[in-house]
């Protein structure tokens, strides 16, 4: 029997979803025709699109399909530079296709901060956001590796005195927490159907009223003229229904037990990433020095146990976890190891963890030399 606790990578597929697209694969059509076909294809794409904007209570019409959520974040920040945003203030443990997008743009970058539960510093934000010129702040709403919840409230309110664009990447959080473009008064807000335990390669951007998106893929005239290129109506229909179901499990919190598994491996000298925040019900970011993230990864594998070192977007990635280095983590940075449930996690499943993550280090404890164990 395998355990898979790698949600945050990619959630496993709902049946759900595998009925819909099966459906959906066998009816075909391109949801731009005139004809019978095309017209159902493109019946599937609105109902998608109200149930996404239901899942972050928004108006249907400020939702944009995309390829992804990579694709959204980069017509997000395009989008506030052609609204006037002359600068861009970025997370120090934003994910890579914001902060890398960024660094490509045309106007500067800042790095926000973060303290050492991976909060932003915003006492460094009120001082940046009163240097000269507009800003778009992107500050993503959950860490994909750490769990951790950003301030958004305070944050918001700052971005609001200065007249800036607040821009929230909530990718890992929508499903998992409760996630309000009301409650969060973001500009724009991202998110992946993935994620959600739709297919890859379907995200969406949605805005706030007022605001408006600039294209960055040009031909024909999708997506109300905002985004080019014929839909993925299998995708799409993927990711409306697994906000559906998300949106139903949102009372469904598995912090505890998490929790119980934290205690075991923090017993053997594990260190939790962010314990001191609000996080994710979801995810445990730990960190055990001396045993690195590989041999770890190796030797849960090894007893079907599935986790990650952290994003799953630098597969095969060796170099240091780059949100434990801006918590000024970095001596455990190449140490940590990423558990993260989701919809179709049991609590026996943190439990196999556990055991199978404490018998490894056992197994390593003995091997080690008696002065490596003082």
């Amino acid at each position: 029997m395998t355990v898979y606790l790698d949600y945050n990578a990619s959630a496993l597929i709902r049946p759900e979803v595998q009925a819909l697209v099966t459906q959906i694969m066998a009816e075909g059509g391109n949801p731009n025709a005139v004809h019978a076909r095309g017209r159902r294809a493109r019946a599937h794409i609105e109902t998608a699109r109200a149930r996404v904007a239901d899942l972050v209570g928004a108006d249907t019409s400020a939702v944009i399909f995309s390829s992804g959520g990579t694709e959204s974040n980069a017509q997000a920040l395009a989008s506030a530079i052609a609204a006037g945003c002359e600068r861009l203030i970025v997370s120090a443990t934003e994910h890579p296709c914001v902060a890398e997008t960024a660094a490509m743009s045309s106007v500067p970058v800042e790095v926000l901060p973060v303290d050492a539960h991976g909060q932003v510093d915003l006492g460094w934000l009120a001082e940046a956001l009163k240097r000269p010129g507009r800003a778009m702040v992107a500050i993503h709403h959950a860490n994909n590796e750490s769990g951790v919840i950003q301030p958004i409230a305070e944050a918001r309110a700052l971005v609001t005195e200065a007249g800036g664009w607040l821009h929230i990447d909530a990718i890992q959080s929508a499903g998992k927490i409760a996630v309000s473009m009301a409650d969060l008064a973001a500009d724009s807000l991202t998110l992946s159907g993935h994620k959600l335990g739709g297919l890859q390669g379907v995200g969406a951007l949605v805005l706030a009223e007022g605001r408006s998106a600039v294209r960055i893929l040009h031909g024909a005239g999708q997506e109300r003229g905002l985004r080019a290129g014929t839909e993925n109506v299998p995708g799409i229909a993927a990711f409306g229904i697994a906000a559906e179901c998300a949106a139903r499990e949102l009372a469904d919190d598995h912090s505890a037990w998490r929790d119980a598994a934290a205690a075991r491996l923090k017993a053997e000298g594990a260190v939790v990433v962010g314990e001191g925040a609000p996080r994710l019900p979801n995810t445990l970011f730990v960190a055990t020095e001396g045993w690195d993230s590989p041999q770890q990864l190796i030797a849960l594998d090894l007893k079907g146990v599935m986790v990650s070192a952290g994003s799953a977007c630098s597969s095969g990635k060796t170099k240091p976890s780059k949100t434990m280095v801006a918590m000024g983590l970095e001596p455990l940075a190449t140490f940590a190891i990423r558990v993260s449930g989701g919809w179709g996690t049991v609590e026996s499943d943190w439990h196999t963890f556990a055991d199978a993550w404490c018998e490894a280090r056992a197994r390593l404890r003995a091997r080690q030399p008696v002065r490596e164990l003082a």
